[in-house]
């Protein structure tokens, strides 16, 4: 598929001590896209064939398209939404009530049931296309994988797949109310289960964590601003002002454990990752643990209402951009992509989908802040 260049969302100015965003480049995205999905892996920036699909990386692309949509001024995008949902609803496997993550490139399922954090996302996904969708088939869609797989997301032990769930259903009550749930049977369990895991992933920072360790496990490892963000936006949802309080405390410590002594975000990196009384591995740094700074920075600035945290998140997206520990740009200008992370020798250079994704949305996201900002 490629790309017709055209581009509706403009270039909004923000704070004089950074530079103006970046326009919003699909490309890389479109090149990565064929009529069954996108593919989760590249040699350099071409796909990677072998590897084939995964849902992880559908979910991420069919948020990015509905992001598009909104952004675009005229709600089109070149992102291929149809077909990336259209990938969620084949994934879903009716008997086990689960979604399958990994698909081959002959178009054979390689699991009957993916991970817990593929069904986490996937839910992330389409409570953000109910959202967001302006098309009524997509979203009525997307609302009714969304009731059929709640039922099957009620059984997660890790905390990362209970944040993604109470993202996804924080995104879902937007459109759908529990006071109001006309058109929708989900909006009531949604709630139920939000709460839950709100307060289980709650429990786990307050129980855990200590004045040094405001964290909710013994090793920090991947997705991490993913918690935080899941309890700041459910705990001002559900009028806790404990669980925003305990968010905003974790990912002020976030940054902290991630601040290099010039400023930037310098990752944890999971060879590794950063042990309790331990030391911070300096490689290998993901695009994905920038993205998720990025987004729990903005969801912070929205609760707060200080543009203290916008600039945070600004600070964490010029990791892409080269404000890094290696000043190396991941962002690829010439493709539209973004390489794989950081290497103690350099940048991975192979383009892959979650890598290109995790760039993409972090503009998408500073772009709509922007924009609620005007």
């Amino acid at each position: 598929m490629c790309s017709s260049g055209k581009d509706n969302v403009r270039t909004q100015r923000p704070p004089d001590s950074f530079e103006p965003l970046p326009q919003i480049d699909v490309r890389h995205v479109l090149s990565m896209t064929d009529r069954t999905g996108v593919f989760q892996h590249a040699l350099y920036s071409l796909p990677d064939l072998d590897h084939g699909y995964c849902i992880d990386d559908n979910a991420r692309a069919l948020i990015a398209a509905m992001y598009h949509t909104r952004l675009s001024g005229d709600g089109t995008t070149p992102l291929a939404k149809r077909c990336y949902l259209a990938f969620l609803a084949h994934a879903f496997n009716e008997a086990a009530g689960k979604f399958r993550n990994f698909m081959a490139y002959d178009r054979r399922w390689l699991e009957e049931v993916g991970s817990p954090d593929s069904q986490g996302r996937t839910i992330w996904s389409l409570g953000v296309t109910v959202a967001n969708a302006l098309d009524p088939d997509i979203r009525d869609l997307a609302d009714d994988l969304f009731t059929k797989a709640l039922p099957g997301v009620e059984d997660f032990r890790d905390l990362r797949s209970k944040a993604f769930a109470v993202l996804g259903i924080e995104a879902y009550l937007q459109k759908y109310p529990a006071h109001d749930s006309a058109g929708t049977q989900a909006s009531g369990s949604a709630v139920v289960l939000r709460d839950r895991y709100a307060h289980e992933i709650y429990s786990a920072f307050s129980q855990h964590g200590t004045d040094d360790w405001p964290w909710c496990e013994d090793l920090v490892t991947y997705d991490n601003a993913k918690l935080c963000q899941a309890v700041i936006e459910a705990g001002q949802s559900m009028g806790r002002l404990e669980m925003v309080e305990q968010g905003l405390k974790s990912l002020k410590w976030l940054l902290e454990v991630q601040r290099a002594p010039d400023g930037h975000l310098s990752i944890i990196g999971n060879n590794g990752w950063l042990p309790r009384g331990g030391t911070r591995a300096a490689f290998d740094q993901q695009p994905l643990e920038a993205h998720a700074m990025v987004q729990a920075c903005l969801a912070a600035a929205q609760v707060s209402g200080t543009n203290l945290w916008a600039d945070e998140a600004r600070r964490c997206f010029q990791w892409f951009t080269g404000g890094n520990d290696l000043s190396v740009p991941l962002y690829d200008l010439k493709t539209g992509g973004c390489k794989d992370g950081l290497n103690p020798e350099g940048a991975n250079r192979n383009q892959g989908a979650e890598s290109s994704l995790a760039y993409l949305l972090s503009v998408m996201e500073l772009h709509r802040y922007q924009g609620s900002q005007a």
